[in-house]
Order: structure tokens, then C-alpha cells, then sequence
């Protein structure tokens, strides 16, 4: 889909609150309510907005513990990788996964209440995961920045 300034004027909206009514929308971007409508749907249905959700405190719900661990793991096969990402899928703890280049197979980061819910996480559900050699943590002591918003290119 070829994006055009209102499309991005839309994204940037969105992005920044996706409650918004399409009344409110289309007034903030400058349209009536009907095109402003077609081009949400547009922008759905070309996958370009994939879903809205309520983005919940981390530190209202107690979960005052943000880890990043990187995980290596015995094998780098296809099945090896498959049945660790699957597995890694069914925590909730698990914010993120990523496979990784450089030392670490899989970087994954979790958000835990505390060190006791960190470490019966390590040692009751990633240990037990097939094919992990090694697994180290990094506290985050302070989150600098932390944005859903995607940057959007700028149009001449």
C-alpha cells in the first residue's frame, strides 16, 4: 500500500491514542468522517494497522522487574529453534523474543513482579525447555525510553 501525508497523519494519531472516535480522528487530521473511516479500514485491511490494544502500567499491575535474558541453546537447527519458540510462547511473563546474530541464540525479555518470581520463572519454566545452554539476565534499573509508536516516514 502506498501511504500517503493523510494516511501518515491517520498513523500518527493512531498511534499515539487508539481510542480515538473516528469523529475525533477525522477532525484532528482534517476530513470529513466517512473518508476518514475508508481510510482506517484501508489501512486494516492492507495489514498496515494490525490491531488496536490498551497499553496496561507495568507498575500499577506490581511487575517492577523488566529482565532481558539472553538464551543460547545447544542447537541451531530449524527444529531446535522451532520447539524453543514455541515453548518460549506459552509464558506470559515473556514480553518479547527475538533471534538474535552475535552470542546469544534468542534475547527474550520479561516482566516479573520481583527476583523470587524471576527466579522460579528461570528455574521452573526456561530451564525445562529443551536444548538451553546457557541463559544469562540483565536487570533494567531504569527504563530512559519506552515507546509503542513507530516512527513514520516523512513525505516531501
Amino acid at each position: 500500500m502506498q501511504l500517503d501525508a493523510t494516511d501518515l497523519r491517520i498513523l500518527a494519531q493512531l498511534q499515539r491514542d487508539g481510542s480515538l472516535t473516528n469523529v475525533e480522528l477525522a477532525r484532528r487530521v482534517h476530513l470529513s468522517p466517512s473518508p476518514c473511516l475508508a481510510r482506517v479500514k484501508a489501512l486494516e485491511a492492507a495489514g498496515v494497522i494490525e490491531r488496536y490494544v490498551a497499553l496496561a502500567s507495568a507498575k500499577a499491575l506490581g511487575l517492577g522487574l523488566n529482565v532481558f535474558i539472553n538464551i543460547s541453546l545447544k542447537s541451531q537447527s530449524k527444529e531446535a529453534l522451532a520447539e524453543f519458540e514455541r515453548r518460549i510462547a506459552e509464558h506470559e511473563e515473556v514480553m518479547e523474543c527475538y533471534l538474535m546474530t552475535g552470542d546469544s541464540d534468542y534475547l527474550i525479555r520479561v516482566a516479573v513482579p520481583d527476583i523470587a518470581a524471576l527466579e522460579r520463572f528461570i528455574l521452573e519454566q526456561l530451564t525445562p525447555i529443551p536444548g538451553i545452554e546457557k541463559i544469562r539476565s540483565s536487570f533494567a534499573l531504569k527504563q530512559v525510553r519506552y515507546k509503542t509508536a513507530l516512527p513514520l516516514p516523512v513525505l516531501d
